[in-house]
């Protein structure tokens, strides 16, 4: 057994913890780890982390199931439609070279990683109506085609489509996306499987180290603060997304790109910070108006 697949086993695990905890991640991170790593080629880095992110999906479905938070006919519907674009994605990805594909997930994993660092909503009651069915099946089949093409598996595509289109409350969306990358991602590997091959050896056991580890996210699942993993795993991202960039291009763009990236960062939490600051300021100068409106009606 060579180093780096030693390496990449003990990395799986976070991969696995990542897929139980948030519902999604594990293709941003299992990507970069086959192909830097286990020392695979772009091509079949994409195609065998379809494989260990739908079986390890598919396993943590069943743990979410049993809490309620699996909603099947959204997932379903979505799960179809993605699985066809996942498909035509793959097919396409196969055939592209192989620093486009490392660069388009690198900007893929860098716009993830800006939006689980810069949004800081907590999560929605679930709405009583049924999900659009026709706006879940567009969206399924254009995040289909997209994380198909590059690898992704989409969790952190689709559980913010299920709780704004689908009307899922999170714990729902999580357990939900779970079953949606499942199914594409079987799908996007068998576009992949028509001119790629696949290593199964260090695959299968990779899988394996990486199940355990999703079960054990699933566990820990109810007692982890999610905003704050949310953040720390936007940062984690953030830095693997501009480690590719580096990898990938001139290191003068690598550079320029990274020191874009994190102005745009600070830019983005600084004008946050200032909608909160004035909001504050609001809600403070209401309730004192409130106050001395009340003094007035008593004088």
């Amino acid at each position: 057994m060579s180093t780096g697949l030693i390496v990449a086993l003990v990395l799986a695990v976070g991969i696995g913890l990542s897929l139980g905890l948030l519902g999604g991640g594990g293709t941003i991170l299992a990507v970069p780890l086959l192909t830097y790593v286990a020392g695979m080629s772009p091509q079949e880095a994409i195609a065998s982390s379809m494989f260990i992110i739908g079986v390890t999906a598919l396993i943590s479905v069943g743990a979410h199931a049993r809490r309620g938070n699996v909603h099947w006919r959204t997932g379903l519907i979505f799960a179809v439609a993605s699985m066809v674009g996942a498909f035509g994605g793959g097919a396409l990805g196969s055939q592209l070279p192989g620093v486009v594909l490392m660069v388009a997930f690198s900007i893929m994993m860098l716009v993830t990683a800006l939006a689980m660092v810069v949004d800081r909503r907590t999560p929605s009651a679930a709405k009583k109506e049924k999900p659009p069915i026709l706006k879940i099946a567009a969206e399924g089949l254009v995040v289909g085609l997209v994380t198909g093409m590059v690898g992704a598996g989409g969790g952190f595509l689709v559980v913010p489509t299920l709780v704004l289109l689908g009307g899922l409350a999170m714990p729902a969306a999580v357990g939900t996306s779970l079953l949606i990358i499942a199914l594409k991602s079987f799908s996007g590997m068998a576009g992949y499987l028509t001119s790629v091959s696949i290593d199964w050896t260090p695959v299968l056991m990779i899988t394996a180290v990486t199940v355990v580890g999703a079960v054990a996210g699933s566990a820990l699942s109810k007692h982890v603060p999610e905003q704050a993993l949310k953040t720390a795993f936007g940062y984690f991202v953030l830095g693997m997304g501009v480690v590719v960039l580096i990898q990938e291009l001139p290191m003068i763009y690598g550079v320029s790109t990274a020191a874009c990236i994190v102005v745009l960062l600070m830019g983005l939490r600084l004008r946050r910070r200032r909608r909160i600051s004035s909001s504050a300021d609001g809600d403070e100068t209401d309730q004192l108006s409130k106050i001395a409106a009340a003094a007035r009606r008593n004088l």
